[in-house]
């Protein structure tokens, strides 16, 4: 048995019990104790992991520790570029970087869920699904698990996923926002908010016997999902969702007004 010092920085301190956070603490090691095993056995989830450094040299999550190691481990780096070291989002579990950024949610991000798609962003999710239909769902169609489970993204079949710190939806969506960077590839109202699958325009004369009679004389342009068959119109709705859009793209929070509005938000659905 070993023992290696170990120090954390930034956000994965919030993983750690009180006494540990923000110091360097010196802990004994399993016999043969990898990066990964060690640093999830302190409680902080490999997915959360940027990089690794072991007495100052870069470290991938396999690395067997020996005695004497220092170990110092970082989350994403946002405010300088790191790129000549060794990053484990490019090599976590020997997985590539995923192509597109797909989201599978845990059944506790309901809500969160609704808004990525609200954003455009592919998002699988159902209250009935189970750990394990979660992690074979991230593994074969290569998408980011979101969780506010840790143990959950402990596991080595999950190579990308994300821990939500916030409780409510709305700060988990901003939180997730302003971390992955998402502004740039968002694709706002294209999704159905319920079946997660494409809008396509329709004319209105095929909707018309659907719509309130409001709408009818002030609406002309609607989007409709194939699957579901509800039909979508830029309402007040609408507009409190482009506004809480447009609040987290250009700022680092959300308005107060803006974030209530988003708490309320729900797409113009006849019958629902």
């Amino acid at each position: 048995m070993a023992t290696a010092t170990f120090r954390f920085y930034e956000e994965l301190n919030d993983f750690l019990p009180r006494e540990r956070r923000g110091s360097t603490f010196t802990v004994a090691c399993a016999r043969a104790a990898t990066t990964k095993h060690m640093i999830e056995a302190l409680g902080v989830p490999h997915t959360e992991v940027e990089l690794i450094l072991v007495n100052g040299e870069s470290s991938g999550l396999d690395r067997i520790l020996v005695e004497g190691d220092r170990v110092a481990v970082y989350p994403k780096f946002e405010t300088f570029d790191v790129s000549p070291l060794h990053q484990l989002t490019e090599m976590r579990c020997g997985q590539e970087p995923l192509r597109r950024l797909r989201f599978v949610a845990d059944a506790h991000l309901g809500g969160l869920a609704r808004l990525l798609r609200m954003a455009g962003f592919d998002t699988l999710y159902d209250n009935a699904f189970h750990d394990d239909e979660i992690v074979a769902i991230a593994l074969e169609q290569q998408r980011v698990v979101l969780t506010r489970d840790r143990e959950l993204l402990k596991r080595r079949s999950v190579s990308h996923g994300c821990y939500l710190h916030a409780i409510k939806p709305a700060a988990q969506f901003r939180e997730l926002y302003e971390r992955l960077d998402l502004a740039a590839l968002a694709q706002p109202f294209t999704l159905c908010l319920h079946c997660n699958l494409p809008l396509r325009p329709v004319p209105k004369a095929e909707v018309l016997a659907l719509l309130p009679e409001s709408v009818r004389i002030e609406q002309d342009d609607f989007n409709t999902c194939d699957s579901c068959g509800r039909v979508f119109w830029k309402g007040s709705h609408h507009k409190r969702m482009a506004a809480m859009l447009e609040a987290v793209t250009v700022a680092t929070g959300v308005p107060a007004a803006v974030e209530s509005a988003l708490e309320a938000t729900a797409p113009h659905i006849p019958g629902s």
